[in-house]
Order: structure tokens, then sequence, then C-alpha cells
């Protein structure tokens, strides 16, 4: 029955949530990350022109979500993943992670531009538009990266199977969004401004369609 089925989720989504208010040095760890980077780059390089503070913040969001989202896998024991096998199916507990993920990678956008802005100045002609933009492609990390680390949490080296299986994905995903969020640093609109975004939601969709295929076999291991 679907309400179950989201019931299940939801359940999930609640375990990792309470487990991120128990192990708030996680996350205050990240929070220290942002504001630590942030402020190396203002020493460095002070209020850079609008392509360099574009690029940027897309390096830094994409270390920020290495650091949050890897070790949602990581982080779960062997007993706690039987249990977890005997309570809910294999697409509940990937979908439930996707979306925790997706909702904290979220949040630590937000605040990623809230820094960068009082930092490193604010060149943004459309910071609204912007904002969006960045929520976009922080949700789209993270779900690259929660399908990386529900594999690379099967290897012997976790982090080395996440580097290489992610280099070749986040590199042409993060030229997109680059793209994309040029739009916000003027007046003037991209003709390809909508086959971008299409792509960049349809790549969302692939990573989707293949935790729903893929994970089940991992999750027998």
């Amino acid at each position: 029955m679907p309400s179950m089925r989201l019931k299940i989720v939801y359940t999930l989504l609640k375990k990792d949530a309470l487990l991120e208010f128990r192990q708030q040095y996680t996350f205050f760890g990240i929070l220290l990350y942002i504001a630590s980077t942030t402020f190396v780059i203002y020493l460095t390089m002070g209020q850079p022109d609008d392509h360099v503070w574009n690029g940027l913040f897309w390096v830094t969001l994409l270390f920020i979500c290495i650091n949050t989202v890897a070790r949602s896998f990581l982080q779960e024991g062997r007993g706690r993943m039987l249990y977890f096998y005997t309570i809910a199916s294999p697409v509940h507990f990937i979908f439930s992670k996707l979306i925790y993920n997706s909702l904290l990678m979220t949040l630590m956008s937000g605040l990623s531009l809230l820094l960068f802005t009082v930092l490193l100045g604010n060149p943004l002609q459309h910071a609204w538009l912007f904002f969006g933009i960045s929520c976009l492609g922080g949700i789209s990390l993270s779900l690259v990266f929660s399908f990386l680390a529900a594999i690379a949490s099967k290897a012997q080296q976790p982090s080395a199977i996440m580097a290489i299986l992610g280099f070749p994905l986040i590199i042409p995903q993060l030229m997109i969004l680059m793209k994309i969020a040029n739009i916000a640093f003027s007046d003037i609109v991209q003709n390809s401004l909508p086959e971008l975004v299409l792509i960049l939601i349809g790549f969302d969709f692939m990573i989707i369609a293949l935790s729903y295929i893929l994970f089940p076999f991992l999750w027998k291991e």
C-alpha cells in the first residue's frame, strides 16, 4: 500500500534526523568546515570577480557535499544494516537516504550562499534566482554522492572508490551548474538555459533510477 510505504520512508527519515540531532558534533563540524573554508578564501582572495566567485562557490559546495553526504552510508555499521534488512525494503531505504541528504544539502547550500555573500561580497544581480539554482545544485550533488556512497560502503577503500567513480560524473555536472548560475550575475538571459536545466534534471532522474535498480543488488551483499 502507498500509505504504508510512505510511512516506512518517513520512519527512516525520522531515524536519520534523530541520529543527526544526537550526534550534533558532526553537524556543527560541517558548519565549521563551511565557515573556515569561506574565511580562508576571503583571506586569500578578498572579494573576487563574478566568474571566480561563481567557480569558488560550486567547488566549495562540492567538498561540503562530500563531507556531508558520504558519511550517510559509511557510518552505518554491519549490525545496523542487518537490522534495516529485516524491517525495510532496499527501495525504502535508499529513497529515505536520497531524500534526507537532499534536504540536508539544501540547508548547507543556503548557509554557504549566506557566508559567501557576507564575506566575499554580493555580485549577484538575481540573488533569489541563484539561491534556487544553488538548492537545485545541492540536491543534484547529494543524489550523486548518495548513490556513490551506497556503492563505496561495500568496498574495502570507500573513500578511494568514491573519488574514482565520482570524478567522471561530477565534472560535467559542475560545468552545467556553473553555466546555469551565470544568469544570476547579469541581466542577459542565455538561450540555452532551459536545455541546461532539463539536462540537469534528467541527470538527477537517471541517478534516482539507477539507485532504484541497482541498490537492491547491493542490499543483498
